[in-house]
């Protein structure tokens, strides 16, 4: 394969076992985690490219909405969006499928509604992920989380199945942006040199990466840039004492600034970003939850926070979770954990 891929947990029995899967014309249906990200797109549309020339029939289903940042992927004008009123026909593409891929969740908690109809569902199971714990629910998994990204998975399966000569640039181009966003561009502690050596492999395909940043990150709106100015000003706590900061917004700031899918992710980095800062949150209303969104740096684990506190889970340096608490509630809550967490946050650097 030209380099030593490095991926200690996948078993090359694994792989070829999905070679086998698709190894002849299926009907496919890949699905992946609600509020979609870069990886999550590029992860799903990178493998219905691939799959789509292998000449499977291949429908890319999300639990919600994502961000108009990421519309510009090859195959994202077919992708289905889950809401009541397709319900009838998604379940009946769910009936119709051979196979179904779940791709960059670990729980199918975490695709919403699609989740009971996955788990009904007849066809074959195939999980692409890496994260941690998954949940045992598939019949075939690629699963590492030493991985930097859901893409970099997706990438393996391709070369490893000898069909490299298949990734175009568009398919490519999914790839390499959730490679790139999951590594926060090549600078978190998840950047390798698989990862590196990957890029490379696509830049060779003759990729534009400066246009990929470009259409992910220099494509805000006013709306968004006024309610970053607005969290920066007035919602931003930092509390040095516990080498902490965090944010709060609620549904009625978020409808104030018509914020839309999208706009408060990545936000929680600025926090993360002050000065003395090892441990990030924020915490966003949702009408029917409280979202936590955390994040760290060097040692200190967010995943364990997340996972005993907030019913989370994550990464340790980038983890979620979840309060059914008021917002207040909620704040009040965390409040109350990070001081458990006080030599831990203050001996890391």
């Amino acid at each position: 394969m030209g380099f030593d891929y490095g991926f200690g947990c996948l078993c090359m029995q694994d792989i070829e076992a999905i070679g086998t899967i698709i190894s002849h014309p299926q009907t496919v249906l890949i699905t992946t985690h609600q509020n979609p990200d870069a990886d999550a797109m590029g992860s799903s549309l990178g493998l219905a490219g691939y799959l789509r020339k292998k000449g499977h029939r291949v429908t890319v289903v999300t639990p919600t909405d994502y961000p108009q940042n990421l519309h510009w992927m090859s195959g994202n004008d077919d992708v289905i969006a889950f809401e009541e009123k397709v319900r009838v026909s998604v379940s009946q593409l769910m009936e119709e499928a051979d196979v179904i891929f779940c791709l960059d969740f670990s729980n199918l908690d975490r695709i919403r509604d699609l989740g009971p109809m996955v788990r009904q569902s007849r066809a074959q199971k195939v999980l692409i992920d890496h994260h941690l714990e998954p949940e045992s629910f598939a019949d075939l998994a690629l699963w590492d989380p030493s991985a930097a990204s859901t893409t970099q998975l997706i990438f393996r399966l391709i070369v490893e199945l000898g069909d490299k000569d298949l990734i175009d640039v568009p398919i490519a181009e999914c790839l390499y942006s959730g490679l790139m966003t999951d590594t926060g561009s090549f600078r978190h502690s998840n950047t390798t040199g698989d990862v590196h050596r990957m890029a490379a492999q696509l830049l060779d395909l003759h990729i534009d990466v400066s246009s990929i940043h470009r259409r992910i990150f220099d494509n805000v709106t006013l709306d968004k840039f006024r309610l970053l100015g607005y969290v920066l000003n007035e919602k931003l706590k930092v509390l040095p004492e516990y080498k902490f900061a965090y944010i709060t917004l609620t549904d009625a700031e978020l409808k104030r600034y018509r914020s839309k899918t999208g706009d408060t992710e990545g936000m929680v980095n600025y926090a993360l970003a002050v000065e003395g800062v090892v441990m990030a949150a924020i915490l966003i209303d949702r009408n029917e939850e409280i979202r936590l969104s955390f994040r760290s740096v060097g040692d200190f684990s967010v995943r364990n926070l997340a996972s005993t506190h907030f019913d989370g889970g994550g990464h340790r340096n980038a983890a979620g979770g979840r309060s059914k608490l008021s917002l207040a509630e909620t704040e009040k809550k965390l409040l109350s954990v990070v001081p458990l967490y006080q030599q831990q946050l203050l001996e890391t650097v």
